[in-house]
């Protein structure tokens, strides 16, 4: 490794396995590292970077999607923002959501030049909760790949579970991927020098896994180069397997393989920008933005304004196939000169949905507490994760809380101080019912 290359870990795991605790102990222990963090959650709020601690270390969230495929831009952009201030720290933690493919995301370190001599990544480490990967094992591809791509496992929480247990689930991980080291853990307490500069990552191993490793995973499936002349153009779409669709349009030096090439990687950041809503009849411009086109009229054309004569490629989320899109110009049907198709994202279980509640004022510890209990009781089966900071009335601290299915631990944070009391947490799982739970939690306010 050269000496000017920063190491970086990418720390994954079902939710709920304990990577923020991990993460906290890692923050805190005599290493002598100074450690950036990237956090990305899923969910609309972000919870995460209130439960780590450590003031001293640089923290960045990203909480707009999952790491692995539509916040990868984001990912390169903080990256790359991180090395700007490459004095400022030694290494590098990316924690993924609980739902996310690891395979993408130790790609990124792979895909071009400037990452490459930059930094390097040190080890892919997964955290396994002992009691409850069982009930993900065998019907998230997620949970599945996260043990796939691990370096480093850690068998956490072992103290839930009986020995004959976790030789059980030993066996099976190492079914699964025989060249991982596992530790086991309680509270996901490990020796740094086991996680920290291992050196672990195999890319020959990781080709063995996914074949296509080294295949990048786009936010579009399809990008054609058109030659285009002044005026205006319409793009005609019909009814497809979405409501939306988000394209970009933007021009190219010209029209070939070299010119889309070239354009690849910074439509990848566009896709990772916020999405610009367009209803059928309006007009779509060469801006390089990220445009949502609104696929729900009974006629589906779009105006396509094009300033100057030339190349410009048009990246689209799917398919134009799927939607029967055609490109007129003038009437007449104008064919892309060259194009490509991409691999596309990993599907993620769409019944998998998260629900943020973050309001200020005061809990009545005795509601609070009724209404928690009732709730793992009766829909436990289905929250995966629940997690939050909150404000109870008469303590002079803050309360944070995680919980995995039907297990819960809440204890007193730091103190309020001067800060505005407030209450934020979410719940990732299946069949939430976010109207309910907002109307129970909210009863439990003094």
């Amino acid at each position: 490794m050269l000496n000017n290359q920063v190491p970086v870990t990418v720390l994954t795991g079902f939710l709920g396995s304990g990577k923020t605790t991990l993460l906290n102990r890692i923050l805190t222990e005599n290493h002598g590292k100074r450690i950036a963090v990237i956090e990305n959650e899923f969910g609309e709020i972000g919870v995460d970077n209130d439960l780590v601690i450590g003031a001293e270390e640089e923290i960045f969230e990203m909480n707009n999607g999952c790491i692995c495929c539509t916040v990868r831009g984001d990912l390169i952009r903080i990256l790359g923002n991180l090395m700007k201030r490459r004095d400022k720290f030694d290494y590098i933690m990316v924690e993924t959501t609980g739902l996310a493919d690891p395979g993408p995301v130790a790609q990124t370190f792979f895909m071009d030049t400037e990452m490459q001599e930059k930094l390097q990544l040190d080890s892919v480490t997964t955290l396994v909760d002992a009691k409850h990967i069982w009930q993900h094992i065998d019907d998230s591809d997620e949970a599945r790949e996260q043990i796939a791509f691990a370096d480093v496992i850690l068998l956490n929480k072992i103290d839930l579970v009986t020995e004959g247990e976790l030789k059980q689930l030993e066996a099976r991980i190492r079914s699964m991927n025989a060249a991982a080291k596992i530790y086991r853990t309680k509270d996901a307490v490990v020796e740094m020098d086991k996680i920290l500069n291992v050196g672990g990552f195999d890319l020959d191993r990781a080709m063995e896994i996914d074949p296509q490793f080294m295949e990048p995973e786009y936010p579009f499936e399809w990008a054609g180069v058109y030659n285009l002349s002044v005026g205006t153009h319409e793009l005609v779409l019909q009814e497809g397997p979405d409501p939306t669709m988000k394209v970009a349009l933007v021009p190219v030096n010209a029209s070939t393989d070299e010119a889309l090439e070239a354009a690849v990687e910074p439509v990848v950041m566009v896709f990772s920008d916020d999405e610009h809503q367009l209803s059928a009849g309006g007009t779509l411009q060469p801006s390089g933005r990220l445009i949502a086109l609104n696929l729900t009229a009974d006629e589906l054309r779009f105006d396509v304004q094009i300033g100057r004569p030339g190349a410009y490629a048009l990246f689209t989320e799917h398919h134009p196939d799927e939607f029967q899109a055609q490109l007129l110009g003038s009437g007449a049907l104008v064919k892309p000169v060259v194009e490509r198709e991409f691999k596309p994202d990993h599907e993620h279980d769409d019944e998998v949905t998260s629900v943020g509640i973050t309001t200020p004022g005061d809990l009545d510890p005795d509601r609070l507490n009724d209404w928690i209990s009732n709730l793992l009781r009766t829909k436990g089966i289905d929250i995966f994760r629940m997690k939050g900071i909150l404000s109870i009335k008469g303590q002079p601290e803050r309360f944070v809380f995680q919980g995995v299915h039907m297990l819960f631990d809440g204890r007193p944070d730091r103190p309020w101080g001067g800060e505005q009391r407030y209450n934020s947490l979410i719940f990732i799982g299946r069949n939430l019912d976010r109207a309910e739970l907002t109307e129970g939690f909210e009863a439990c306010l003094a």
